[in-house]
């Protein structure tokens, strides 16, 4: 049985010290330490559903080709030709046949990466075709999301997200599809962002459509350590619109518990998952510069509910993009803040647990505990 508890600290907590919101130096150590190496969300498998569609994804500043090929295996590919470097594909997204064609010199890759001809490349002493596929990245999917890793050797799948496999299985989040989707420039550090995410201290005073419909002290987490946290707070009504209420269905796998709640759990480095009874929303972080992230939100609906006539995911969108914009306006002035030579580090209260948490869990892959 699950177990919920509430944030807390038994010790003297502090923030982190201004720096690590605002130097260049930190953001690009952390684009080689954490998102060069861990398992990092780029989207949904619905985004490349049949062979040959392809989206371009950049991770720590690589750009990736991510494709299914016809047998339906999911692929992130460096958008490097083996030959001369040059880049393969050049727009966004699309549908390719069945080989990537280097506009350079044409070395023709099958979707899968191995090189299937190399013009005129067989007089070059030793040349060998399967000696140059297109380097890869790790790739896996979760619940529907999409995550790929840089790293030479990376932690399974399976082993780093062990706490999550099957843990919202109830919302067969996997079939879900996106219903709508807005895309937010931010002034402010991407860390800033998950530290708002993950307490509700600030909620009474920043967020009164959000207390009207759900009490901001009901905070209860069963993931309180690691790179995953998080857990629930109470519903009054039915969802999480501007009056609580909707005419959507609750997804068929919760239990009358799971109606009655929301669960908001942050999962490192660049996902923030909100399962609701109706709906599943997820913003996905994209850090520009130590104060520029671009955060893509989504909401994902039953199809057979988007399928409806009267289908309309409004209500939950007017109510999270007013939210959203509320938190985005505070971690703006946040990130002011922080970067002034006037701020020192300051002490967490007992109900932003998570966040001293979160703090622990990127020191550690910093390699600065």
């Amino acid at each position: 049985m699950t177990t919920f508890v509430r944030a807390s600290l038994d010790r003297p907590a502090y923030t982190l010290p201004g720096y690590y919101f605002s130097s260049t130096d930190i953001f690009i150590r952390e684009q080689d330490r954490i998102f060069a190496r861990t398992w990092v969300c780029v989207g949904r498998s619905e985004d490349v559903a049949t062979a040959g569609a392809y989206r371009l994804i950049e991770v720590a500043g690589e750009s990736l080709i991510l494709l299914r090929d016809q047998t339906g295996q999911l692929h992130a590919h460096c958008n490097v030709c083996r030959h001369r470097g040059a880049r393969l594909c050049t727009e966004l997204q699309g549908k390719l046949g069945e080989t990537i064609v280097c506009p350079y010199h044409a070395w023709t890759y099958r979707l899968d990466g191995t090189l299937a001809t190399a013009r005129y490349m067989q007089d070059a002493p030793g040349f060998r075709c399967e000696e140059w596929p297109l380097l890869s990245a790790a790739v896996a999917e979760w619940d529907g999301f999409v995550f790929v890793s840089l790293a030479e050797q990376p932690v399974a799948f399976e082993r780093a997200f062990a706490p999550l496999i099957g843990k919202f299985q109830a919302w067969d989040s996997e079939r879900l599809r996106c219903g709508a989707q807005i895309v937010y420039e931010v002034a402010a550090n991407w860390k800033l962002i998950i530290a708002n995410y993950s307490e509700c201290y600030h909620c009474p005073l920043i967020h009164p459509e959000l207390v009207a419909v759900s009490p901001w002290q009901s905070g209860r987490n069963d993931l309180t350590s690691g790179p995953f946290l998080g857990g629930y707070m109470d519903l009054k009504h039915e969802s999480m619109t501007l009056d609580g209420h909707t005419r959507r269905p609750p997804l068929p796998g919760l239990n009358a518990e799971d109606r009655r709640r929301v669960y908001y759990y942050s999962i490192f480095p660049n996902l923030l998952l909100s399962l609701h009874p109706d709906y599943v929303m997820a913003h996905r972080l994209i850090p520009q510069r130590p104060d520029a992230t671009t955060i893509v939100c989504s909401w994902y609906f039953a199809p057979e509910v988007m399928a409806t006539p009267d289908f309309d995911p409004s209500d939950a969108v007017e109510f999270w993009d007013r939210t959203n914009r509320q938190d985005w306006r505070v971690c703006e002035l946040s990130q002011q803040g922080v970067s002034s030579r006037a701020y020192r580090p300051g002490p967490y209260a007992q109900s932003e647990g998570l966040l001293w948490q979160f703090d622990q869990e990127y020191l550690r892959i910093m390699g600065e505990e």
